[in-house]
């Protein structure tokens, strides 16, 4: 269930009040004449089944009142209530199925922010990966993919074209190019350093490396696992159950595969970083196809539902 909570100018409320009340899904709605301040205008409150929340936060949006007043949206963890289960019952399709577009929007719009913390997140994880390939060390691997944080820009990306955000889209890629291009310029630096203190080797590079060989050598199976670990991950954004954002984050090479990218510049061994580039593009371009594909199947089911 969510609960939404309006700020409605005192003669918009009636029209507000009418359409929860000819929605689907929703209960327990609470009016408060006169109690806002700033704007001012009258409190409505309702519960409504997320099945039914995108179509009534839509129409609440063609009232205007994300203009004239407010419209916050708040996920219910438990509602002990016969007529809450009523609602849900009510609703069609199920919860977990149901998608919030404007939430989804705010969410990765925040997410592809290209802020101080983002660039140091996926700088950090870059030069943790660049430990990993020297070292053939795949726990290593493993942690940089969980820290770096470019699932976020991505999946903006794929939400930009599905909900048609140009500015959205831009935010997304320029964080993207940026944060991957201080990343890698930055590692190029850490790895002279990590070479001149004698932590780093060129013979090391040029090891055969089992653990850590397949990052400078992308196949088919480097874009098979980028768009199911796309598909997975834009299905944990949309039905809100973010653990599995994890296992999406170590299931694709993007950040070991700037790293390698970046050690083997240093080292002027450019036949790896061009295959560590190639295994990077490769990613980002499943990743973005499959959560567009996927927002798109989600959108037309839902429509059907």
């Amino acid at each position: 269930m969510l609960h939404l909570r309006l700020i409605t100018p005192s003669d918009t409320t009636d029209d507000v009040v009418r359409l929860i009340e000819k929605t689907v899904g929703t209960t327990h709605l609470v009016v408060v004449p006169g109690a806002a301040r700033n704007p001012v205008g009258d409190v409505v409150m309702c519960d409504v089944a997320r099945e039914a929340g995108d179509e009534l936060i839509s129409s609440l949006q063609e009232l205007g009142l994300d203009r004239t007043g407010s419209i916050a949206v708040e996920n219910i963890d438990l509602s002990v209530s016969k007529r809450a289960d009523k609602a849900e019952k009510e609703a069609p399709g199920e919860g977990a199925d149901a998608v919030l577009w404007d939430h989804l929007t705010d969410a990765t719009h925040e997410e592809s922010t290209l802020s101080v913390t983002y660039l140091a997140f996926i700088t950090l994880a870059t030069m943790i990966a660049a430990c990993g390939v020297v070292l053939d060390n795949a726990i290593l691997i493993v942690g940089a993919m969980a820290v770096g944080p470019e699932f976020g820009p991505l999946a903006a990306f794929s939400t930009a074209i599905v909900q048609r955000h140009p500015r959205l889209a831009l935010r997304s890629l320029i964080a993207l190019l940026v944060g991957f291009a201080v990343a890698m310029v930055v590692t190029v630096g850490f790895s002279f350093f990590m070479d001149a203190v004698h932590l780093f080797s060129d013979e090391q590079l040029d090891a055969p490396r089992p653990n850590t060989n397949f990052i400078y050598r992308p196949d088919w199976f480097s874009f098979v696992v980028a768009v199911l670990a796309g598909c997975a991950g834009t299905l944990s954004l949309t039905s809100a159950k973010s653990g599995a954002l994890v296992g999406v984050a170590i299931s694709v090479t993007t950040v070991p595969a700037a790293a390698n990218a970046a050690v083997a510049f240093s080292y002027s061994e450019y036949k790896q970083a061009w295959g560590s580039t190639e295994q990077l593009l490769l990613n980002l371009l499943g990743i973005v196809l499959a959560g567009t594909l996927t927002l798109l199947l989600q959108k037309w089911l839902w429509r059907r539902t």
